[in-house]
């Protein structure tokens, strides 16, 4: 019975012999994993940055009262096309009470003093015409009179433009708005019966009208501190509007601001450009658009595809796995150039011909692809 018991189970251990030995067989002689590879290739690169901003009128003006008033009349609507001189609104002038008090004031004493002066006058010219005076004299109370008349006259002009707004027969110079450039109305802030207030030294005044020539244009955007040293003045870009199905305008870079300003903890450069714009295009004033800027190029240069990159945990240093005779890879550091996003230089490090592992384990469908 013992005898019986020990030959199964050395029967047993030969029979797990057979089958451990058979599965490292098996293993051994599975195929190496294969993998897609690709190879360095000379092309063209070019580096490019994208600015956001907005499309403004390079000319645009405010048009501001030179009297304080009630606008009467607005003649122009928003989006009109108006010449330079045309009337854009007229403002009724509501004046001070106090400031006409002592304009009317100023105009009887202007009186009194000028019928004194007409006494004397008519009185000196008799005894002139007598030879009692002498001409001295008679001249003297000639002056005082023209003098007297002067005065009088300011002082009448002076309450016409307190109470009318200008003087009577003079035009109407303060009390109508005219457009001072040729262009379109972008934009009436006030409507008829509004109070506007003058502009002087001590206040902006109301904006009554704006103002821009629409067939000149510029862009203004920001671009990061990284990159604004790559930027000169003169320098062609592209100005796209994603407003208008993406169309793409021309443009010379003709500002780059000396100074950033710090936005969301990045430093930004505020850029200016001449945009070209087809007169066939319609073009409305502030525009979200965004410049597209070729910052560096170079020509037939050795790049590889960027996701054949891979980068050391430690160093963070850039390398490649280059496959060998056996088919096995080994590692070889890199040195990068430019890159465009999709395709990267490679300095140094790989030659063309090399054989670079692709991440991707290939298929049997894909080694049929091949075949």
């Amino acid at each position: 019975m013992k005898k019986i018991l020990k030959i199964v189970v050395v029967l047993g251990l030969l029979v797990a012999l057979v089958m451990v030995l058979s599965y490292f067989k098996k293993s051994n002689e599975k195929s190496i994993e294969e993998f897609k590879v690709s190879e360095p290739f000379y092309t063209s690169l070019k580096t490019k940055t994208v600015a956001t901003g907005k499309l403004n009128p390079e000319e645009e003006v405010e048009l501001k009262p030179q009297i304080s008033g009630i606008i009467d009349k607005i003649l122009v609507e928003e989006g009109d096309i108006v010449k330079k001189g045309d009337l854009i609104a007229k403002i009724r002038v509501v004046p001070n009470e106090q400031s006409l008090v002592g304009a009317n004031g100023e105009i009887a004493n202007s009186k009194i003093s000028y019928n004194n002066s007409k006494t004397i006058y008519d009185r000196n010219k008799n005894l002139f015409d007598k030879g009692v005076i002498s001409r001295q004299d008679f001249e003297n109370s000639e002056l005082a009179l023209n003098q007297a008349k002067q005065r009088l006259d300011q002082a009448q002009n002076n309450y016409q433009i307190i109470k009318r707004g200008s003087l009577s027969g003079g035009g109407s110079a303060n009390t109508s708005i005219t457009a001072l450039i040729p262009g379109t109305i972008l934009e009436i802030p006030i409507r008829e019966g509004d109070q506007v207030i003058q502009s002087n030294n001590f206040n902006a005044g109301t904006t009554i009208a704006t103002i821009a020539d629409m067939s000149k244009m510029i862009f203004e955007g920001k671009v990061d501190e990284a990159e604004v040293g790559k930027l000169e003045e003169g320098k062609e870009i592209k100005v796209i509007l994603g407003a208008i199905n993406e169309k793409e305008f021309p443009a010379k870079l003709t500002f780059v601001a000396p100074k950033g300003q710090e936005e969301n903890g990045a430093v930004q450069f505020t850029i200016k450009a001449d945009v070209t714009v087809e007169q066939s295009t319609k073009i409305r004033a502030g525009y979200s658009a965004n410049a597209e800027i070729e910052m560096e190029s170079k020509d037939s240069v050795l790049v590889v595809k960027e996701s054949l990159l891979q980068f050391n945990r430690i160093t963070e240093k850039p390398f490649v796995e280059i496959q060998k005779e056996d088919n096995s890879f080994e590692k070889k550091n890199v040195i990068l150039g430019i890159s465009d996003g999709i395709n990267v230089e490679i300095t140094e490090g790989v030659e063309e011909g090399d054989k670079i592992k692709v991440w991707n384990k290939a298929s049997k469908e894909d080694n049929e692809d091949e075949d």
